[in-house]
């Protein structure tokens, strides 16, 4: 029987701060519109964890059947990789988890929508819809992290989805403002799976996984990297400038020499398994942000 120890390395607490930081973003402005539902928050925060949870365990388990975790590859050493999960035991995790990413959405629908039958069941197929993207990254024969579209589904769901979701949770209401930070976390979050797979780069190729970095190479993976930084940074800016009566929100500014100083480090580290550290340091500032977001509008 695996370890608790082993259950926790598989959770990889690490990207964890990266789920709670769109969660946080979206409930706080939601709040500088003047709605606050502690239920709706709380409840989006437990189904988000949930959600990375699943997704990191499915990666375990769909990266171990593929043959991508071995003895070559740069990162941590994966719990089914190692033996110290079994794939069986992995896969009644992953079930268990998206049965509590299912519980805890509908519950969170519930307190959200009501008896509100439309917009209950157009989120419900965004929550369903959640579960499959959590799992399908690496499981299964077209799992769609090995045609290189891992970016694009972490930009839509840790950026649109997660924070414009958890705000029209909040408020019932879209604003188009709202697309500026959540464009913004969603690049940052796309940034740290390119920082993960330039990572891994070498072993992606030789195992016939198609990552963005291992189809530009890691020349071009780096500028695409300054590429997602730059562009959410942008975003954030112009944010920031619509929200001229509020000088207040300037204070994200805080936050913008620590992305500069971890990026020129990047760009000039030349052993990949030293790109490791980074990855938490952005997942850290992503939320640090997010932070800064609440400080701003609670200030």
């Amino acid at each position: 029987m695996a370890s608790f120890k082993s259950w926790i390395k598989a959770f990889r607490l690490r990207t964890l701060p990266l789920a709670l930081s769109v969660i946080l973003t979206g409930s706080f402005l939601a709040i500088q519109d003047g709605v606050c539902n502690w239920w709706i928050i709380g409840l989006s925060l437990l189904t988000t964890l949930f959600l990375q949870v699943l997704s990191n365990l499915a990666n375990d388990y769909g990266d171990s059947l593929k043959g991508t975790d071995n003895n070559e590859r740069v990162g941590p050493r994966r719990t089914v990789q190692s033996g110290e999960i079994s794939r069986e035991s992995m896969k009644k995790a992953i079930i268990i988890f998206a049965s509590l990413s299912l519980l805890s959405g509908v519950a969170l629908l519930y307190f959200s929508f009501g008896d509100n039958f439309k917009l209950s069941l157009l989120f419900l197929i965004m929550g369903l819809a959640s579960i499959w993207a959590a799992v399908k990254y690496t499981v299964g024969d077209n799992a769609y992290g090995y045609f290189g579209l891992g970016d694009l589904f972490v930009f839509v769901f840790f950026g649109l989805v997660g924070v414009v979701g958890s705000y029209f949770l909040n408020t019932h209401a879209l604003s188009a403002e709202v697309f500026l930070p959540a464009s913004a976390m969603g690049l940052f979050s796309a940034g740290v799976l390119n920082l993960n797979n330039m990572r891994d780069i070498d072993n992606d190729i030789r195992s016939g996984k198609h990552t963005m970095a291992s189809r530009l190479g890691i020349v071009d993976a780096k500028k695409y990297h300054l590429t997602l930084i730059i562009i959410g940074w942008i975003l954030l800016l112009v944010w920031m400038m619509l929200q001229k009566h509020h000088p207040e929100r300037l204070i994200l500014l805080v936050a913008l020499p620590f992305f500069l100083f971890d990026l020129f480090k990047v760009l000039h580290t030349k052993e990949k398994p030293a790109l490791d550290p980074y990855l938490r340091k952005l997942a850290l500032k992503t939320l640090l942000i997010a932070l800064l977001f609440g400080v701003s509008i609670l200030l």
